[in-house]
């Protein structure tokens, strides 16, 4: 069987025109897939991992329940994290289960642009959806961030390639810039790359606000990007018909990281006094974009959320997975899909090694240690149904065309909120 405008979750682009033919419950051939997701099907199909242990040894599915519930019944601070690799239906089990427990619950955003999410918090977002840039923007600048490695069909569908509504020659009406550490795969293929030291940005980035509202600046030669190239495209960024930054983790992560967004959010609002200019963020995990917009509408908060007093308080400092396992605050953890473990620091996985843990994973998945109970799930988007949202909040169906004999997420969090 042929199965057509398949939804790919394994980055945040959600290519959703995927072209998959199956034959006795197997994938034989898969069209216009990148070849991250050509390497993470394969991954997650291949993997013949235990359905259900507790301790290392495979278990009964009704054991495991009973042992995670008494686990998260025992706990007094317990952890909910992860989520950005699940869909709509087991975020919001997840965050229920979170307020039935009085846990903390926070998603893998912590990691990454959690800066981000702040710096809109203080001073708010022009964004337009990745359609708008497909037909409007003919100038397209990637900040901190090597698109055709980690987002690898954005070009293709909608930043560099594409002919659009006002911009029917494709590459030819786009100047595309990169601002990065060093060249990349992108790079290669721009009309410019300006090569800027990740601690600089927020000095560049204050320097262009100045230029485009026509102020005097002193500028030093011995800067890693010149005047000139600074009023150059300061210039181009004023006079484009619609433009647009893709800022990465290369500008999130940099120290100061949501003062350095705060800047380039308040220079895109600079410039929407002369044009039409956005900024989005290059959202790296399949579903994270996802899991902020279900905790938000559950809670109020993006991510870092403490229900423990039966209400939710938000803190990032505080309350991030991060902080909470390297202070040792949290006694249990239950764990939403663990590729986002390696990301943590050293003294944050020690102390979840040492605590009780129950992991959800897809069979291609490892936690890299051995969980108190482990439920290998099946994957949304191949064996159920759900809702994942792309980087521009849209939220897209997920089909199905695989069968399992492994339950979602939602399957598993649902029985252990009714257990409780």
């Amino acid at each position: 069987m042929l199965h057509e405008n398949v939804t790919c979750t394994v980055c945040g682009c959600l290519c959703d025109d995927l072209k998959v033919r199956t034959e006795n419950n197997q994938i034989v051939e898969m069209q216009r897939s990148c070849f991250l997701a050509d390497a993470w099907f394969k991954e997650q199909l291949e993997a013949s991992p235990q359905p259900v242990t507790i301790n290392g040894t495979p278990a009964d599915y009704d054991q495991a329940i009973i042992k995670a519930t008494e686990l998260l019944r025992n706990a007094k601070a317990p952890l909910v994290f992860g989520l950005s690799r699940s869909s709509t239906p087991g975020q919001r089990a997840a965050v229920e289960l979170a307020d039935r427990l009085g846990a903390y619950v926070d998603t893998t955003a912590s990691l990454c642009h959690a800066p981000s999410i702040m710096a809109i918090q203080q001073v708010g977002e022009q964004t337009c959806s990745l359609g708008e840039v497909k037909n409007r923007s003919d100038l397209v600048l990637f900040w901190g961030v090597d698109p055709l490695v980690t987002h690898p069909r954005h070009g293709e569908r909608y930043s560099i390639d594409p002919s659009g509504e006002f911009i029917p020659n494709g590459r030819e009406d786009r100047t595309i810039i990169v601002l990065d550490e060093q060249e990349g795969e992108t790079a290669k293929v721009a009309n410019q790359l300006l090569q800027i030291d990740s601690e600089d940005n927020f000095r560049v980035i204050w320097a262009l606000r100045q230029l485009v509202r026509g102020k005097p600046l002193h500028w030093s030669d011995d800067e890693s990007v010149s005047l000139d190239e600074l009023r150059q495209l300061a210039d181009q960024m004023k006079n484009c018909q619609s433009g647009i930054i893709f800022f990465g983790l290369g500008v999130s992560q940099a120290r100061l990281g949501h003062r350095v967004v705060e800047a380039l959010l308040d220079l895109v609002t600079d410039l929407n006094e002369f044009t039409r200019f956005y900024a989005r963020r290059m959202r790296l995990p399949g579903d994270v974009t996802g899991a902020d917009s279900v905790l938000c509408w559950q809670t109020g908060f993006p991510f870092a959320v403490d229900l423990t007093r039966g209400y939710p308080r938000y803190e990032p400092q505080e309350y991030s997975a991060q902080s909470l396992l390297e202070n040792k605050e949290v006694d249990a953890c239950l764990l939403i899909g663990s590729e986002s473990i390696p990301k943590l620091s050293a003294r944050a996985r020690a102390h979840l090694t040492d605590i009780s843990t129950i992991v959800l994973d897809y069979p291609g998945q490892s936690p890299q240690f051995t969980p108190t109970v482990q439920f290998t799930t099946g994957i949304y988007g191949v064996h159920y149904r759900g809702t994942a949202y792309r980087m521009d909040e849209i939220p897209l169906p997920l089909g199905k065309f695989l069968d399992t004999i492994d339950p979602a997420d939602h399957d598993v969090l649902n029985d252990l909120l009714k257990s409780l």
